[in-house]
């Protein structure tokens, strides 16, 4: 009974610690938690689990802040060799709110005949998470392209600020894919990405 007794006010005041203990920093903004990182980049995992990803697994992902204009990024994307991805990510004027789209293109600059796609978000503009539906002409594109089952995507990016982690998801009825970014630890900024030749002087 004494042992009882002794336990049980020590085990009270831990519960009375962890319910205290400090929580950890928040998170800044979206554009703040953007701009704070502009001009590094990271490295990058797939932590879903889908095996059509099975590729992605298999290569090294880095994700380079390179453009941090008033109201745009732009976040090219390397998997692997692979330099033809960037997400370009807008203010849609006064009221707030984000525009994402997806940049494809070949290793001669030219844009992939998928190009330009994403949507708008339904998000608080300020929220660590923002939501992108697909919008119509992103699913008049998927049409055209013969993959009208993408229609139903929605993807997220996602700022961390606080936990120092980036993160881009794709999910709709069936398929998920969530990559993530560790912000703490830059990596050499990759090689440039694939872009239209320059015009002649």
């Amino acid at each position: 009974m004494m042992l009882r007794l002794a336990v049980a006010p020590a085990f009270a005041l831990l519960l009375a610690a962890c319910a205290t203990a400090p929580a950890g920093p928040p998170d800044l903004p979206f554009a703040e938690g953007l701009s704070a990182v502009c001009g590094k980049a990271f490295e990058g995992r797939v932590v879903s689990h889908d095996a059509v990803d099975d590729e992605w697994r298999e290569n090294r992902l880095v994700v380079h802040v390179r453009d941090c204009e008033p109201g745009v990024f732009r976040l090219p994307l390397s998997v692997g060799e692979d330099r033809s991805r960037t997400w370009v990510l807008t203010a849609t004027g006064p009221g707030g709110g984000w525009e994402l789209r997806h940049v494809h293109r070949h290793e001669d600059g030219s844009l992939d005949a998928l190009t330009s796609y994403g949507g708008y978000s339904v998000s608080d503009p300020s929220a660590a998470r923002q939501e992108f539906p697909a919008d119509q002409s992103t699913k008049d594109l998927f049409d055209r392209e013969g993959i009208p089952v993408s229609k139903a995507n929605v993807w997220a990016v996602e700022v961390r600020s606080g936990q120092q982690m980036f993160a881009y998801e794709l999910k709709r009825p069936e398929r998920f894919f969530r990559v993530e970014v560790d912000l703490s630890r830059p990596v050499e900024i990759p090689p440039p990405h694939w872009a239209p030749p320059a015009p002649p002087m």
